[in-house]
């Protein structure tokens, strides 16, 4: 099992993280919202608890809680740019379906 990140999505991390001045790495989890009924969560990690999964990737360490790992194994997050927007992509081999705005996925 793992979860990886680009080395462009690495370098937005550990900027955040260097703005923030603290952290130890990106929280990544899921959570149950939208029309198609999964939604990914972000959120800069402060500590890592016991149960956590912890994986290196380009330097930086991505935290999983359990719950949230079968939906994320294997997913690669990137960073882009597209015009004047700029953001988060996921590449999650589990996705069966997503929803027409992009904003949640099934399993």
């Amino acid at each position: 099992m793992a979860v990886s990140l680009t080395p462009a999505a690495a370098e937005r991390v550990e900027t955040f993280l260097a703005n923030r001045g603290k952290g130890v790495g990106l929280r990544l989890g899921v959570r149950t919202s939208g029309c198609s009924g999964m939604a990914y969560v972000l959120e800069f990690a402060d500590e890592v608890a016991e149960e956590d999964q912890v994986f290196e990737s380009n330097g930086v360490k991505v935290i999983i809680d359990p719950k949230s790992l079968s939906y994320l194994d294997g997913t690669e997050v990137d960073f882009g740019k597209e015009g004047l927007n700029e953001g988060f992509k996921f590449n999650n081999p589990n996705v069966k379906d997503a929803c027409g705005c992009g904003e949640s996925f099934t399993v």
